[in-house]
């Protein structure tokens, strides 16, 4: 897990230029499905056929934050705009990849201009995107140019994914392409599914859970888990009244998230599903209420007439920084929950969960 986790990390890979991910996550998820295909936008999705009748969907989402060139100064810096939850105080004097639409990738650092000629009230504050430049060490706009980089190109930290204490690491893009990691374990290890199983990979969640979206409306599923990333708790400052998932203590189980309409209160029957597997397999695992954010679950949970989803959330710290931090023992129990529930969801199941005929 640590070797795909790491070569699809560090992959350039924002919202909407997810192709240099979907090659690596199709190579590797090609052996354990018995159809794969990419649809118009780009999302990713395999097959493994079922004895019987019933579809689940399995997504975990490519895209990671990123950057796009806005524009470039005559003297050779470039401005940029956000793609997805960029986080501003995480982006000051970072190290990134400017990926080109030819493919070229040229670094660069994020800069700002000294806190030496800075007012006494900038310096207390965090500074406004629109302040910040990107220093590829051109000193022209057409030295810039010659290099390929044309408004509209993207940027992405740089990291590699490094090993930490114990089973831990740390990385950019973990947000999700950990769940795509937990995806393909469950894949690889599934036998003998009852229903049809879709394993998607999804893009441009980070901008509106638009994939999961898409792929929903085309697969027409009848139960689904989406596999993402959420806040650990553990860590300076946090009251554990807003956050109570720790690493290394198994994927917490998703009761609801959000604090508006796009949010997704889990299906109770998916919810005591997974649960039960958990206590039957004995598979470590969390209860999980969070305050803020949301999955792909819950773009395909408003799919055509309903479908029932739940989410399996892997603990990380430092979400949408260039130093997210999980622990692998983690996202392999949470790919084995998701294998025991892809095969032992029934057709019988199915048709309780979507609802009953009264007369």
């Amino acid at each position: 897990m640590f070797e795909w986790l790491k070569k699809i990390t560090e992959i350039p890979g924002p919202s909407g230029r997810e192709d240099g991910v979907r090659e690596v996550v199709a190579e590797l998820l090609k052996p354990y499905v018995d159809k794969l295909w990419i649809d118009s936008w780009g999302n990713l999705i395999g097959l493994k056929k079922g004895s019987g009748e019933g579809k689940i969907m399995i997504a975990a989402h490519m895209d990671e934050i990123g950057l796009f060139v806005s524009h470039i100064e005559d003297d050779g810096y470039i401005r940029i705009l956000p793609i997805g939850g960029v986080i501003e105080r995480a982006l000051l004097y970072q190290r990134v990849l400017l990926k080109t639409r030819d493919g070229r990738i040229i670094r660069g650092v994020i800069g700002l201009k000294p806190p030496h000629v800075a007012k006494p009230e900038e310096l207390q504050k965090v500074p406004e995107i629109k302040e910040l430049f990107v220093d590829i060490g051109a000193s022209s706009r057409e030295e810039v140019e010659k290099q390929g980089i044309r408004v509209g190109d993207i940027l992405v930290y740089e990291r590699d994914l490094a090993p930490l204490l114990g089973s831990r690491v740390t990385g950019k893009a973990i947000d999700d392409r950990v769940g795509v990691v937990a995806m393909l374990k469950a894949a690889q290890l599934i036998e003998n599914p009852k229903v049809d199983v879709y394993f998607v990979a999804t893009v441009q969640e980070e901008v509106g859970l638009k994939g999961a979206r898409m792929t929903a409306f085309s697969i027409s599923p009848d139960v689904a888990l989406a596999i993402d990333v959420t806040i650990a708790s553990d860590v300076p400052g946090v009251a554990k009244a807003e956050w109570y998932t720790r690493l290394g203590k198994g994927p917490a189980i998703k009761i609801a998230d959000g604090r508006s309409a796009t949010g997704l209160i889990a299906h109770p029957k998916v919810i005591d599903f997974l649960v039960s597997l958990a206590d039957k397999y004995k598979i470590p695992y969390q209860v999980e209420v969070a305050a803020g954010g949301t999955t792909d679950a819950s773009a395909i949970a408003l799919n055509k007439e309903g479908v029932p989803a739940g989410t399996l959330s892997i603990p990380a710290r430092y979400i949408h920084s260039p130093v997210e931090v999980i622990d692998l023992d983690d996202v392999y129990n949470t790919a084995l929950l998701a294998k025991y529930f892809a095969e032992e969801v029934t057709t019988e199941w199915l048709r309780e969960v979507k609802g009953r005929v009264l007369k």
